[in-house]
């Protein structure tokens, strides 16, 4: 409805066929909707590759993913190594040179006590583990990927538990260091963990963890989450050496290269 001019007529006053609005407002209309079913695809691709999306994913992409970690070679999974563009304090750049990667294996013995049983609900199909050091060789980083046996609605449950309880904030659910005898991560033990950062997928049966400390062994007191410890006011020692940023920067990105790996085996034809 108009309190302008009558409908039918243009702004000069004169006649027009009522019908050339009507085309151009269906054209104008259908022009929208195609660009808003372009954006929607592109988000959700998007956020399958950077992890923001929180759908479940389809039974076939479980079973795909769920078999990636004997059908993808190692290197890809964890690179040897691995650009961490902005990845450090103030947006610093990152690099991690992989220096040992561990048998993949079940998951006994490979968690503590409490995180073992946080994550028992899900189950676990295998474990694979590499740690990295950085360019400095002063910090060491373990990363983990946990493939697990459950179905889309048990690793959403297990996602909204980690959510609503914090659990990926407490102390006593931090994962475990991979150490290998004969590298910088030697002497890097439970007690030298000093933050950390667990992720439960929920577009792919994985949980994705890395833990971080320092390379000469130190025990940390006072550990903190990455998320804690990359905030601008944080003090904690793990904070002032960019710990955190280390276990977030290197868990985001085997996440992200993960992700990529399940969505190209999903296109494959069968």
């Amino acid at each position: 409805m108009s309190f302008a001019e009558p409908e039918g007529y243009d702004g000069d006053a004169q006649p027009r066929p009522l019908g050339r609005r009507g085309a151009s407002r269906a054209a104008a209309a259908a022009a929208c909707l195609v660009l808003g079913l372009g954006l929607i695809s592109g988000a959700a691709t998007g956020s399958w590759l950077v992890g923001g999306s929180g759908d479940e994913g389809s039974p076939g992409t479980y079973a795909t993913a769920r078999s990636l970690w004997h059908s993808v070679p190692v290197d890809q999974l964890f690179p040897p190594t691995v650009q961490g563009r902005g990845a450090g304090p103030g947006g610093a750049d990152r690099t991690w040179t992989r220096i040992a990667v561990a048998p993949d294996s079940g998951c006994k013995d490979a968690f503590d006590p409490l995180l073992r049983k946080a994550l028992a609900p899900v189950g676990c199909e295998r474990l694979l583990r590499a740690t990295y050091t950085d360019a400095t060789e002063s910090y060491v980083t373990t990363v983990g990927l946990l493939f697990t046996t459950a179905d889309a609605p048990g690793m959403t449950a297990l996602a909204n538990r980690f959510r609503k309880e914090r659990l990926d904030r407490r102390t006593d659910l931090m994962p475990v260091p991979y150490a290998a005898q004969g590298t910088p991560a030697a002497g890097f033990g439970v007690r030298q963990r000093a933050s950390w950062t667990v992720s439960v997928l929920t577009e792919a049966p994985v949980v994705v963890y890395a833990v971080s400390g320092w390379a000469d062994g130190r025990t940390v007191d006072d550990p903190q989450p990455a998320g804690d410890a990359m905030e601008a006011d944080a003090t904690t020692a793990a904070a002032q050496a960019g710990l955190g940023n280390e276990a977030q920067g290197l868990a985001d990105r085997v996440e992200r290269d993960l992700r990529r790996d399940v969505r190209s085996a999903a296109e494959q034809p069968s």
